[in-house]
This record gives C-alpha cells, sequence and structure tokens, in this order.
C-alpha cells in the first residue's frame, strides 16, 4: 500500500513540475537502407525517453527525434553503427523560446504566442464588439473541468458551414496563433474576396480545442502534446487518434499510454473529442479545416490507407490551386495529398472521422510552417506570415467551394 502511495505522489509532483530542455537535441535521421528504416520502426514502435517530432515512413524521408542529454551517447552511438545519414537541427532550446514567445500584453497582436486565458479572453472581446456577427459557444468540455470555446461567425442566414478545429496537439503553438489570426481578418480585412467568403459561409471556429494540453504547454512543458487525462502510468491521450475512424487499426496509433500517439482506451475515450464531435454534427459543415503543425502540406483524407476519398480528383485539384496560391505571397512551398501518401499512416484522426461519417464534402488539414529546422518552435517574427499565406490558400478553397455551390 505504501509503494503505491509514494507512486502516486511522484507521479502526481511529475504532472506539475515545469520541464526543462537543457542540452536537448533535435536529430534528423535520413534512412536510406531497408535496415535503417526498419530501426527507426522498431525505435519508434518503443520511444520511451525519445520524442518524435515526425515519424518513419519511408526510405529517403527524414525523421525528426528530439533526444535528452541521457541518451545522446547511445542514440549517436547505434546510429553511427548504422551509418545512417543525420544531421543536428539548428534550433533554439526550447526553454529559451518559450520565455522569448510568450508575450505581456493582455491583447492579441499575432507576434507573439499568448497563453489560454489571453486567447480565451480576446475571444470573449470581439464576442462583445461585434454583438450582431459574433456568438460565443461551447464545443465541448475537457477533463480539467475547462471549456472547448468556439465562436460562430455569421453575416446572414442560411451560410453553408465552414467548421475550424485548432491546437488539438498542444505544442504546436502556431495553429491557434494562425487560427485567431485569421479570425480577426475575417472580421476586419477589407479585401473583396476575403470579404465574400467572410459573409458568404457561417464560420464556428475553435482556436484550441486542447486547452488542457495547451495551458500544461505554456506553464510546465513546452514540448507536451497530448490531452491530460491521466492513466496508470503516464498522462494524455493523441486527440488526434481517439476519433471513431479506423480506430488502431492499420498503424499509425499507439496503445501504449506513455506513447505520443496514445489513442486511448476506446473510440471516443477522452471527454473533450466526445463532445466535440456532437457539436461538429449539429454544425453541419459543408467544409471542414483542420490546423496542425509542422511540415507545409495541404492533405486530404484519408490517413489510414491509400483508399481515397470519394470526391478525391476534386479536392486535389482544389488542393493543387490552393497551395499555388499560398505560395503567391512569400514563396511558401507546400505539398498537397492524401495523409497516408504525404506524411504517414495515422489512424483514428479528426478529419477522417468527419469524412468518413458525416460526408462532409471538402475536408483540408493543413501541416503550417516549417519543414523542420525550427519545428515546433517556429519563431514569433513568422506567426503572421504564416497567418496571411495560410488564408490566402483558404480563401482560394472556399471561393471554389462558393462558385460549385452558386452553380447548383
Amino acid at each position: 500500500m505504501l509503494n503505491k502511495l509514494v507512486i502516486s505522489l511522484l507521479f502526481a509532483v511529475t504532472a506539475t513540475a515545469k520541464v526543462r530542455f537543457d542540452n536537448h537535441q533535435v536529430i534528423r535521421l535520413w534512412p536510406e537502407e531497408d535496415h535503417q528504416l526498419k530501426y527507426l520502426h522498431q525505435l519508434y514502435q518503443n520511444s520511451e525517453g525519445l520524442d518524435f517530432w515526425t515519424i518513419p515512413r519511408k526510405l529517403s524521408d527524414f525523421v525528426d527525434v528530439r533526444v535528452p542529454p541521457q541518451l545522446l551517447e547511445d542514440f549517436h552511438k547505434n546510429v553511427g553503427k548504422l551509418n545512417m545519414k543525420n544531421d543536428t537541427l539548428g534550433i533554439e532550446k526550447a526553454e529559451e523560446e518559450l520565455v522569448k514567445s510568450r508575450s505581456s500584453n493582455s491583447r492579441l497582436d499575432w507576434h507573439s504566442y499568448y497563453d489560454l486565458d489571453v486567447i480565451y479572453d480576446w475571444m470573449k472581446e470581439i464576442a462583445n464588439t461585434y454583438p450582431d456577427i459574433v456568438e460565443l459557444y461551447e464545443g465541448g468540455t475537457t477533463y480539467e473541468e475547462r471549456t472547448i470555446l468556439g465562436v460562430k461567425l455569421s453575416y446572414k442566414p442560411n451560410n453553408p458551414v465552414v467548421f475550424i478545429e485548432s491546437g488539438i496537439h498542444a505544442r504546436e503553438w502556431v495553429c491557434p496563433a494562425t487560427t485567431t489570426c485569421i479570425l480577426n481578418e475575417l472580421l476586419t480585412s477589407e479585401d473583396p474576396d476575403i470579404r465574400l467568403i467572410a459573409e458568404n459561409f457561417d464560420w464556428h471556429i475553435f482556436p484550441i480545442v486542447n486547452p488542457d494540453g495547451y495551458k500544461y504547454s505554456f506553464d510546465y512543458n513546452r514540448m507536451w502534446r497530448k490531452t491530460r487525462t491521466p492513466g496508470d502510468r503516464c498522462y494524455g491521450v493523441d486527440g488526434n487518434r481517439n476519433w471513431d475512424d479506423r480506430w488502431l487499426e492499420e498503424g499509425g496509433a499507439s496503445s501504449n499510454e506513455c506513447s505520443e500517439t496514445y489513442a486511448g482506451t476506446e473510440p471516443f475515450s477522452t471527454v473533450e473529442y466526445d463532445t466535440l464531435a456532437k457539436t461538429i454534427t449539429s454544425s453541419d459543415p459543408t467544409v471542414y479545416f483542420c490546423m496542425h503543425s509542422y511540415s507545409q502540406l495541404l492533405m486530404i483524407p484519408f490517413g489510414h490507407t491509400l483508399e481515397v476519398a470519394d470526391n478525391h480528383d476534386e479536392l486535389m485539384e482544389i488542393g493543387t490551386k490552393a497551395i499555388a496560391s499560398l505560395a503567391e505571397r512569400y514563396g511558401t512551398q507546400y505539398k498537397v495529398g492524401p495523409i497516408y501518401d504525404v506524411i504517414y499512416t495515422a489512424t483514428g484522426g479528426s478529419m477522417d472521422w468527419v469524412k468518413s461519417y458525416l460526408k462532409v464534402p471538402y475536408t483540408f488539414e493543413w501541416e503550417l510552417r516549417d519543414t523542420g529546422y525550427y519545428g515546433f518552435l517556429l519563431p514569433t517574427n513568422q506567426i503572421l506570415p504564416t497567418c496571411l499565406e495560410t488564408l490566402d490558400s483558404m480563401k482560394t478553397i472556399l471561393l471554389e467551394v462558393y462558385n460549385s455551390i452558386s452553380k447548383k
């Protein structure tokens, strides 16, 4: 009994102690031979202590792994034995980036990253500023009894619905920053095309659908990814593996609760995504967007297989136009394609569930900047450019959808 009590107390202390990242390295590896790729797959499946920022996929695709200092010697030794090409990414330490990137301002300006309370206060402020257009609403609840706060932006009745989900992975700070920036542009931009999409769609926007995890990433662990749901040994469920679509089938998720891709005990075992799924269903979206980082990809279903969506060709055509428009402003290059093809196998994801179960016709998922030099620690001076180029691509998609609907 005493041992169990001690373990429980240690577990609680570990969950709230501030995590430092001094002397951690992010190593980029290029598997070019089958045995190298096999080793990375095995390492990923038993990766406690290592943090895979990208997942082993196929030969010549890079894999990024954050390695703590106590594992560096063995890690480099094993990679050296395999003669695997590798490099250390030129990122700054997470602890330093956290200090630099957090703003002391109480208002959003998209030149800094902001904590949960500031973002929620801003959402409440715009609802008060635009009471005839913006309505606050609750998209769900969390394990720690926070609200998944969203807004509905509507200029007139009977518009088709765009649903935006963002921040399901806590450490991907650029996603809530980009989503709130886009919301601000929809309210304030004078660009005629922005006005057209703002006023001819109803927007259901949820900047942070993992508020417990996001809060924890600000206060304790900059690299935290999952929810804060407690398990027997480890905290957290990967919110983008917990949806009832091929849950724990065909790879791309883990049954190990300490894994970064832990899928939970069953589909929708998390209160967050059980309640959010009901909100999405009731909103009856025509378009579904979700935001992730990093890799510079615009993805369409599916993540579980090479099976394609029913309107695959249409989504690819629209997506190809969208990444072309995204590149026009700053030259940022994206790839477009199904999740399974362009990044890795991933089962139990939100976009696949929306496509499979709700039959939403237009579904797209962004992996925002960058391609790995900074990874999850994207500098604050890239927030606004990321927002504006992403909105350019979103505008292209929605103009295509608007024209398609108008012809019917």
